[in-house]
């Protein structure tokens, strides 16, 4: 996840040259590693499950993955059909050069905040097993 949002998306934008080609790989690689994070989720929830019994459902651990389930499945389901949508209305002008401009930015920017969040708490998850996940 911070691999392609914070290294690949950036340098495809700063080494393409053409905006439309980057942002379609980039939305790709974003649409492929929110299906990773579903397929994640739901093994490690069926897996802490399997280990913790019925107490799972009480830790900490547990909301957290959900969380972060929630607001990929807002993402893959939500946000980017939305902006996918935008993309197709302003065809055959590039979204960024039509009157969708200003909505397709604001909802770019909501899908910036919530891959950011997800990102973080995926570091606090991270530290969070290596003391023990509780």
């Amino acid at each position: 996840m911070w691999a392609i949002g914070y290294l690949t998306a950036p340098v495809l934008f700063s080494s393409l040259g053409d905006r439309q080609l980057a942002g379609m790989v980039a939305g790709k690689l974003f649409a492929l590693i929110g299906w990773v994070g579903l397929s994640c989720a739901a093994y490690l929830l069926v897996f802490l499950l399997s280990r913790w019994g019925a107490r799972f459902f009480k830790s900490g651990v547990f909301w957290l993955v959900v969380a972060m389930a929630l607001m990929t499945a807002a993402s893959q389901f939500g946000i980017q059909p939305l902006m996918a949508q935008l993309k197709a209305d302003a065809f055959p002008r590039e979204v960024m050069e039509s009157v969708m401009r200003d909505r397709f930015a604001t909802w770019h920017g909501a899908s910036s905040i919530l891959y950011l969040m997800q990102s973080l708490l995926g570091v606090w998850l991270v530290v969070w097993s290596g003391r023990g996940l509780k």
